[in-house]
């Protein structure tokens, strides 16, 4: 018994101009999330909603995209794995993972998540798993100065051995956190975020592990530049 197709809204209030230079990074969205191996039930139920989202807007992975939009975010560890770079937010106010809004250029979404994350770091030597670990769905009153939801695509980045982070116009600060000790108020999305980048391996559950600084979650073994 095949599943039935879902019924799209109908994509008002789309600019045509917008949805033409976000198309190719659409449809990598689209081609990503369908395939994408949930780790649970609840981000398997999250990544409907993804989907939902981009079946019914066609401009989803542009910031104008009012009822909600795609992300995209990088959880940037240090090469050993034991340290999180995050940065203290201005408009939300606490330490959280790097990352933003997509852009018409970006030809896929780890793209969009690897160029924010040097942007925000300074760090270009950043090498990026391009299969994601997390998605969350949250509220925000972003750039647009309106409440909206971000739907936000986490990705793994590792950073280059002894990497120096420069602070940007776009954070407060900006520093490598203990994994084992990071911020008093960071948020719990942070923290299932960080979890799963520790958490999953690349490519296969069978790739050996190692022993994680966070108890209870295993770190897969990557090379310094982020290869398996």
């Amino acid at each position: 018994m095949t599943d039935a197709p879902r019924s799209a809204a109908p994509p008002t209030h789309c600019d045509p101009a917008v949805v033409a230079g976000h198309a190719r990074l659409h449809a990598d969205v689209r081609a990503v999330l369908r395939v994408w191996p949930a780790p649970d039930h609840a981000q398997a139920a999250i990544r409907e909603g993804f989907l939902a989202l981009l079946e019914a807007r066609p401009d989803a992975t542009a910031r104008s995209c009012v009822p909600g939009h795609v992300t995209a975010s990088a959880v940037a560890l240090s090469a050993d794995r034991r340290a999180v770079l995050l940065t203290l937010h201005p408009r939300v106010g606490r330490w959280v993972q790097l990352g933003g809004h997509c852009e018409p250029t970006d030809p896929t979404l780890a793209a969009a998540a690897l160029r924010e994350a040097r942007e925000e770091s300074g760090i270009f030597d950043l090498h990026i798993d391009p299969v994601p670990v997390h998605l969350d769905i949250h509220p925000i009153t972003c750039s647009l100065g309106r409440p909206t939801r971000h739907f936000d695509v986490r990705f793994r980045v590792i950073a280059p051995a002894a990497a120096v982070p420069t602070i940007s116009t776009e954070s407060l600060d900006l520093r490598f956190w203990p994994v084992a000790s990071l911020p008093p108020d960071t948020d719990a999305g942070v923290r299932t975020a960080l979890r799963a980048a520790l958490d999953t391996p690349l490519g296969s559950a069978r790739r050996p592990h190692c022993q994680s600084p966070i108890p209870g979650v295993d770190t897969p073994r990557l090379t310094a530049d982020g290869s398996p």
